[in-house]
């Protein structure tokens, strides 16, 4: 009898006996697939822009995600492209002229090739 109260109760409060439970998916959080399938949905937008002295400046827009998600993959993109950036407002900017590479790095992480737009 203490058993099945003891389940139920875990089971009340959101975790199974394999761990957390996702609230958007249901399924247990080590096999969650939300992040994967969001990350595949975003409409990322890749441009150039020019700072003082005409230095080249790579911004990635469009990405969700909280900003220390934003920081590490900003961190696998400057280690990849070999320059400096930084996160700003949701921005990832690099510096450099690297659109032509980005797209390759960005479907390497996990973001569809169809929604990413290189301006």
């Amino acid at each position: 009898m203490f058993k099945s109260q003891e389940i139920h109760t875990i089971k009340s409060v959101g975790e199974t006996i394999m761990g957390e439970i996702c609230p958007t998916c249901g399924l247990p959080q080590s096999i969650c697939v939300c992040g994967t399938i969001s990350r595949e949905q975003q409409r990322v937008k890749v441009r150039l822009e020019t700072r003082k002295w005409n230095r080249p400046l790579t911004v990635i827009e469009g990405l969700n995600g909280t900003k220390k998600d934003l920081q590490e993959m900003a961190s696998r993109l400057k280690t990849a492209l070999a320059c400096g950036g930084a996160v700003k407002d949701g921005l990832i900017l690099l510096q450099g002229d690297h659109r032509d590479r980005v797209k390759d790095l960005l479907v390497s992480l996990g973001l569809s090739e169809e929604n990413i737009e290189v301006l």
